[in-house]
C-alpha cells in the first residue's frame, strides 16, 4: 500500500454521489415544475441549491420519464442579453391521474395531468344512489372509459366526497347530503372499484373542500400563501380547509376544520349536528334560495343559486338575501381569522359568488368582527380553478409520483 488514492475509484464515488444527489432531487424538481415555480432550468438550479450540471441531469431524467419537456432553444425576450435558460414545462402527453368527485347533485370523473390540467372529463350524473359501492363503481367505470379513449397512462386515482373522511380507516363519517350510511368505508370501496376496473396505481379518498384547498394552493388563488384558509359552500352545506406550509392540516385523524358548524345566527335554522344557526345551514345554496323566496329547481341548488345571484342582484329580495348571507359568512370568517390567523382566505362555491357580488361588504364585516380590525386585515379572494375538488383529488394520486418519481413509475 503506498497510501495514494486510486483516481478511478475516486471518480466512481464522485459519479455515484452525483447520481444519488440528482435522483434525490427528482421529486422536489418535479414538484417545482408541477406547481409552476420552476419555469426555467436556471430557476430550478437556484431552487434546488445544486449545480447547473446536476439540475440539467435531473431535468433530463424527468423528461426521459415522460413527465416534463425541455425547450433547449427558447426565444429570447425583447431587450434581453445572453442566451436564455432552457424552459421547463409539464409534458402535455404525459401520464394522468383519474379524479372522481361525488356531491349532492351528482358525480363526475376526469383525467388530470401534471400542472393541474384537466385532460378529459366524463358527463356527470345527476342522481346519487344511497349505496356508495354502486355510485363509486359508476364513476370509476366512467373514468376507465376516458382512459381507454385517450390511451393515457394512469398513475393512480383520487376521490373527493362531501364528508369528513377519517384516517387511516378512510371512512366517510357524515355524508349527509348524499344519503350514504355514516361510516361508509369509501377509501376501501373506491380502491376496490379502481382495482376491479384494471386501473393501475394506488387509490385515495378525501374531503372535497380539503382537496379544493390543496388544488388552489398549488395551482390557483392560494399559490404562494403560507397559511391558507379555504371556505366553500359546495352543493349543500359548508366546508373549510387549512393549508400550512404547503400541506393540508387535517388534524389527528383527518377531521379538522369542520367550519360548517360554527354558529353565526343563534336564532337560525336547526342544523343536522343538533345545534342551530350554523354556517352549514345559514350560508349554503339552499339557505340563499329560501331567503330569496325561490323554490329549488331541477338544475341543482348551486347552479340555481349562482345564476340567481349573478343575474338578479337588482331584485330587492335577492339583494336582501345576499346581504344576510354575506353578514353571516363574514361573522364566521372573522371567528376563524381570530383562531387561525391565516395570511389569505379563498372562497369557493356560492361564497365565491357572494364575494364577487359585494366584496367590500364581506371584507368590512370580517375586519369589524376580527380582533385586529382593519389593521390586521387578511386578503379574501375568490377561488380561480374550475373543478378544483377534482384537481385536488388528482393531487392525491400524483403525490407518490412527486415524492419518488422513479419508484412510483416502477423504474427505481
Amino acid at each position: 500500500m503506498n497510501g495514494k488514492a486510486d483516481p478511478r475509484a475516486e471518480g466512481e464515488v464522485t459519479t455515484r454521489t452525483r447520481l444519488e444527489r440528482g435522483r434525490g432531487a427528482l421529486g422536489p424538481a418535479l414538484e417545482l415544475v408541477h406547481t409552476g415555480r420552476a419555469p426555467t432550468r436556471a430557476v430550478l438550479t437556484a431552487e434546488l441549491g445544486v449545480t447547473r450540471a446536476t439540475a440539467g441531469a435531473v431535468a433530463a431524467e424527468l423528461e426521459a420519464l415522460g413527465l416534463i419537456r425541455i425547450d433547449a432553444k427558447p426565444s429570447a425576450a425583447a431587450g434581453s442579453q445572453g442566451r436564455p435558460s432552457h424552459r421547463l414545462a409539464v409534458a402535455e402527453e404525459g401520464p394522468v391521474a383519474l379524479a372522481a368527485q361525488v356531491h349532492a347533485d351528482g358525480f363526475r370523473a376526469a383525467l388530470v395531468g401534471l400542472g393541474g390540467s384537466i385532460v378529459a372529463t366524463a358527463p356527470g350524473c345527476e342522481a346519487v344512489d344511497a349505496d356508495p359501492a354502486r355510485v363509486l363503481g359508476s364513476v370509476v367505470d366512467a373514468g376507465a372509459r376516458l382512459l381507454r379513449d385517450t390511451g393515457r397512462r394512469c398513475v393512480g386515482a383520487g376521490l373527493a366526497v362531501p364528508s369528513a373522511v377519517a384516517q387511516p380507516e378512510g371512512t366517510a363519517l357524515n355524508p349527509l347530503h348524499v344519503a350514504w350510511p355514516a361510516g361508509a368505508r369509501v377509501s376501501e370501496i373506491f380502491a376496490g372499484c379502481v382495482r376491479d376496473a384494471g386501473i393501475a396505481g394506488p387509490a385515495f379518498a378525501g374531503n372535497d373542500v380539503n382537496l379544493a384547498a390543496l388544488a388552489e394552493h398549488r395551482h390557483g388563488a392560494g399559490r404562494g400563501a403560507r397559511d391558507l384558509l379555504c371556505v366553500a359552500t359546495g352543493h349543500r352545506g359548508v366546508g373549510g380547509a387549512l393549508v400550512l406550509d404547503g400541506r393540508l392540516h387535517t388534524g389527528s385523524s383527518g377531521l379538522a376544520l369542520e367550519v360548517g358548524h360554527l354558529t353565526v345566527n343563534s336564532e337560525g335554522r336547526p342544523c343536522y349536528c343538533g345545534s342551530r344557526g350554523c354556517l352549514d345551514v345559514e350560508t349554503d345554496p339552499l339557505a340563499f334560495l329560501t331567503a330569496a323566496g325561490r323554490e329549488p329547481g331541477p338544475e341543482g341548488l348551486l347552479v340555481q343559486a349562482r345564476e340567481l345571484l349573478r343575474g338578479g342582484y337588482d331584485d330587492p329580495s335577492v339583494r336582501s338575501a345576499a346581504e344576510a348571507l354575506i353578514d353571516r359568512l363574514g361573522l364566521g370568517l372573522a371567528g376563524l381569522v381570530n383562531i387561525l390567523n391565516p395570511d389569505r382566505i379563498i372562497l369557493g362555491g356560492l361564497h365565491r359568488a357572494l364575494l364577487e357580488a359585494d366584496p367590500e361588504r364581506l371584507r368590512a364585516v370580517v375586519a369589524d368582527r376580527s380582533l385586529w380590525g382593519r389593521s390586521g386585515g387578511v386578503p379574501i379572494l375568490a377561488c380561480t380553478l374550475d373543478h378544483n375538488s377534482l384537481v385536488g383529488a388528482a393531487e392525491l394520486a400524483w403525490q407518490p409520483v412527486l415524492d419518488d418519481p422513479l419508484g412510483a413509475l416502477g423504474q427505481g
